[in-house]
């Protein structure tokens, strides 16, 4: 969602005014906020309750990041012009930015209302109902868009990864493939179409691609983009040392864009194994939190295709990447004025009922519809001794996968946001190693509670692990599990087209990489991580 740069009707007949605001909207196309704010400052001067300078000063807040400033800008400019969908509709963006999402939800509405003919308008609320995981009102909002304007892109684009998370695979590859119809060096699109991971990339596209990706002048972040894409489709032709080439350099790019410490995880997952190496004081109630399934994971791993499982069965939602448990850590910490996991042994068994109490009641507005929910959230792993002392009626589902593939599936993502440490391969392993040292701690204590998941044992025998699945859950096995891939919900992660195929074996991808991989499992063999001889 973007602020609009286009003028509101009506502006005050004086032609200095004109000229004032002519020169802030050029200089916030630029960027130049403290410009824009230079010439809004004169044409307020002459025009103090012009709508035009306070709508812009309001875009300028936003460019800066200041969301308050921005609304209360936007709604002095609202109160002048009460049916200016324009500025609805950029308040509307603000009030989402700040976490007032049905505030800001009611403003994007009403901007489409007062401009149905306007694309942009309709784009800002299908992003907005999109970030708010209401796919279908989005996807409704989205083709409107695209409708009124065939050629915007970003509109296209949205509505393709809105049709992939409803379920929709192949209505969201040719949304992406009419977006390059138009469009052929669009970088988005082209990530995008390879983030659904089903669709083949064919010759032609890898041509375009790497032509694409050596393109002089191309920004770093769509380069990057580009080249996960182009790996990708070089693998789709088998052609396995170009494209780990690729993509080791597009890592390398990102890579160095990134901060992420070695040390740092070290030192994390040292303090959480040492926290909870002492028995946890006796839970006030024990059943507390019977109703949370937690799907801890490496990413890459399998979790979604766990969580697919789990929510096909008729006692059970699926409630994707929950941020609750991270959040109430967070904030605890905040109150006590002390990190994470530092407080944990002068927490008693009230402070861990009160953190689990609230954990369940801000996870009530999560679409729970049947007894059981589950909650994948991908940094959780290191959390389990936490969430199992707040809920000690919860079950773990630890979704493992072999350690090579693991990895270099990390590596051949280009993640959205906060998986820093997976664009370097020794990175990832440092990172590995802690998950695992973890696990095997959360095993030991909690043995009743947490339950080893198998990717390879269900690609081997999907019933019988199933079945093992179900009832470490604590569930009555039921069959709709075992067609999972046909149950029709909303996923959000970025396996979202992968857990709608049939499961399948032979998906081992470092085999084909040869010795492309020895450092890695050399690596992984150091830490202990793969057998010797593997």
């Amino acid at each position: 969602m973007t602020p609009s740069m286009a003028p509101s009707s009506g502006l005050p007949d004086g032609p200095s005014v004109q000229r004032l605001l002519h020169e802030a909207r050029r200089a916030l196309g630029s960027n130049q906020t403290a410009s824009a704010r230079h010439w809004l400052a004169q044409a307020q001067a002459l025009a103090p309750d012009d709508a035009e300078a306070h709508r812009l000063l309001g875009v300028a807040a936003l460019i800066d990041g200041d969301n308050p400033q921005a609304i209360g800008h936007l709604r002095d400019a609202l109160a002048v012009r009460p049916g200016d969908a324009t500025i609805h509709m950029t308040l509307g963006n603000a009030l989402f930015e700040t976490g007032e999402a049905d505030a800001g939800l009611a403003s994007l509405q009403r901007a489409c209302e007062l401009a149905p003919g306007d694309a942009a308008a309709w784009y800002n609320l299908g992003r907005a109902l999109q970030v708010s995981a209401r796919m279908q009102p989005a996807s409704e909002a989205l083709r409107r868009a695209v409708e009124l304007a065939p050629d915007y892109a970003r509109a296209r684009n949205a509505l393709a990864t809105v049709l992939a998370n409803l379920g929709d695979t192949a209505a969201a590859v040719a949304t992406l493939r009419e977006t390059l119809r138009r469009h052929p060096d669009n970088v988005d699109a082209w990530f995008a179409l390879g983030n659904l991971k089903i669709e083949q990339l064919d010759g032609s596209d890898a041509v375009r691609l790497r032509g694409l990706f050596r393109q002089p002048g191309l920004p770093d972040d769509e380069r990057i983009l580009v080249g996960f894409t182009l790996a990708k489709a070089l693998e789709d032709q088998a052609d396995y040392p170009a494209a780990f080439d690729v993509v080791r350099e597009a890592n390398a790019m990102r890579r160095r864009q990134l901060y992420w410490s070695r040390d740092e995880e070290r030192a994390r997952v040292e303090a959480i194994a040492g926290a909870f190496a002492q028995p946890l004081p006796s839970p006030l109630d024990d059943s507390l939190g019977q109703d949370v399934i937690f799907v801890t994971c490496m990413p890459r791993s399998g979790s979604t295709l766990v969580e697919q499982i789990l929510a096909s069965h008729p006692e059970v939602d699926g409630g994707d990447e929950i941020p609750v448990l991270p959040e109430l850590l967070d904030e605890e910490s905040a109150r006590r004025g002390c990190p994470f996991p530092a407080w944990v042994p002068a927490a008693t068994a009230a402070d861990w009922h009160r953190l689990g109490t609230e954990y369940l009641e801000r996870t009530r507005h999560w679409g729970r519809r049947h007894l059981r929910f589950t909650d994948k959230n991908v940094g959780n792993w290191a959390f389990v001794g936490a969430a199992l002392a707040m809920l000690p009626g919860a079950r773990v589902v630890n979704a493992r996968r072999d350690p090579l593939e693991t990895c270099f599936a990390c590596y051949r993502q280009l993640f959205a946001t906060g998986i820093h440490y997976s664009y370097d391969l020794d990175d990832i392993v440092d990172y590995y190693a802690g998950y695992a040292r973890l696990a095997a701690l959360w095993r030991q204590r909690f043995p009743r509670q947490y339950f080893d998941h198998d990717y390879e044992a269900l690609t081997q025998d999907a019933e019988a692990q199933i079945r093992r699945l179900l009832q470490a859950c604590g569930l009555p096995f039921d069959a709709a599990c075992l067609a999972h891939h046909r149950t029709p919900r909303t996923v959000l992660t970025i396996s979202s087209a992968q857990v709608r195929q049939p499961l399948r074996g032979g998906t081992a991808r470092a085999p084909r990489y040869g010795d492309r991989l020895d450092p890695l499992r050399d690596r992984l063999r150091a830490a202990g991580l793969l057998p010797a001889s593997d």
